[in-house]
């Protein structure tokens, strides 16, 4: 199963030069860009681990770059993204998330059925990487 979130979800994964090229709009918008990583990546999941700082007023792709690469060699079982924030209304709004890393196999996520008052029927979702404890999912 290949997880689908973020800007460019249905599209193959992007190459480095991709991603910088991303970085590069994001940085000619004056937006903040900040890089996260997890083990669980479900959709509600909206407390991702911060990599270092966010990175503000940056006139370069690089030191991104830099920061990414990094980050996937601590992280390269997990799940990374790039997230890229716009404050020109007075509040830091998410204008552009993708994802830039995932581990070699995704588990998916399982539809959980369970029976409530006069028999009626809840459903939801829940990921196979949270059947383990944390840093031993994959």
């Amino acid at each position: 199963m290949r997880l689908t979130q973020g800007t460019f979800s249905f599209l193959p994964d992007l190459t480095d030069e991709q991603i910088k090229k991303q970085i590069d709009y994001a940085i000619s918008k004056k937006w903040a860009v900040n890089i996260e990583f997890t083990e669980d990546p479900h959709p509600r999941n909206n407390f991702w681990e911060l990599w270092g700082l966010p990175l503000f007023d940056l006139k370069d792709s690089a030191t991104i770059m830099t920061e990414l690469s990094s980050c996937r060699k601590q992280n390269s079982t997990k799940y990374i993204k790039i997230n890229a924030f716009d404050n020109t209304r007075g509040v830091e709004s998410c204008v552009l998330s993708f994802l830039v890393n995932r581990p070699s196999f995704e588990p998916g996520f399982e539809l959980v059925r369970t029976e409530d008052v006069g028999r009626n029927q809840k459903y939801c979702f829940r990921s196979y990487a949270t059947e383990k404890p944390e840093g031993s999912r994959y």
